[in-house]
């Protein structure tokens, strides 16, 4: 299957992404991890886009599409792939659109996780993460420690992230609704949306998932 995964940060994306990849076989293919690959490997994209990057600015379009195209391209991703955080708005996705069509395949389904934004704001205002490790995370609400403000694992302190308040976490969210989510109607005019709930436990969500890729879309895999 070749999967879109979309919805406002705080959904689960990356959660998700990885659970469904895994079921499915199919390649996780994040903008994040693309950057950081070519980067690292030094490649031709990878050098371009730290020019922009170094310089304090967003890297363009046309960068990020070769990029994740050139990713899709590889022998793993053959009978699908699941991209998370491409395309980011409508020019991305109509590029991907010319992309596929290009090779002569298409996407299956636009995975769309659908959360209130309170929750988004109370998920993500709500996480506390250790000074002492990154990967030390809790949540005043859904997973306190045993002692306020001081991580359970190493005794570290606990604090939050200048991004995770809830002014950033609304303008992050302003930022999805202008950019990101008109993509959602973009696909939807193609019969490719399908919308669940991402409330609830990892692994509800991921069942759902499943459910909603499931019928004629998991058979065209």
């Amino acid at each position: 299957m070749r999967i879109v995964l979309v919805g406002p940060p705080g959904a689960g994306k990356g959660t998700q992404a990885a659970y469904l990849a895994k079921i499915l076989t199919i390649p996780h293919i994040s903008t994040g991890d693309l950057f950081r690959a070519n980067i690292s490997q030094g490649t031709e994209l990878g050098k371009t886009a730290k020019s922009y990057m170094d310089a304090g600015n967003l890297v363009p379009d046309e960068v990020t599409i070769a990029m994740a195209r050139d990713r899709m391209a590889q022998p793993d991703a053959e009978k699908g792939f699941l991209l998370d955080g491409f395309p980011r708005n409508v020019s991305q996705a109509v590029a991907l659109d010319e992309a596929l069509k290009a090779d002569g395949v298409k996407l299956d389904a636009v995975l769309d996780l659908e959360v209130p934004e309170d929750e988004v704001v109370k998920r993500i205002a709500g996480r506390r993460i250790c000074r002492n490790d990154s990967a030390h995370v809790f949540h005043v609400t859904y997973s306190p420690p045993e002692q306020d403000g001081v991580c359970d694992v190493c005794g570290g302190e606990l604090y939050q992230r200048n991004d995770d308040s809830e002014d950033t976490v609304r303008t992050r969210l302003e930022v999805y609704h202008t950019q990101t989510e008109p993509i959602i109607d973009h696909y939807r005019g193609q019969g490719l949306v399908v919308t669940i709930s991402a409330l609830g436990k990892v692994t509800d969500v991921t069942d759902r998932a499943m459910e909603a890729l499931g019928s004629d879309r998991a058979a065209s895999a």
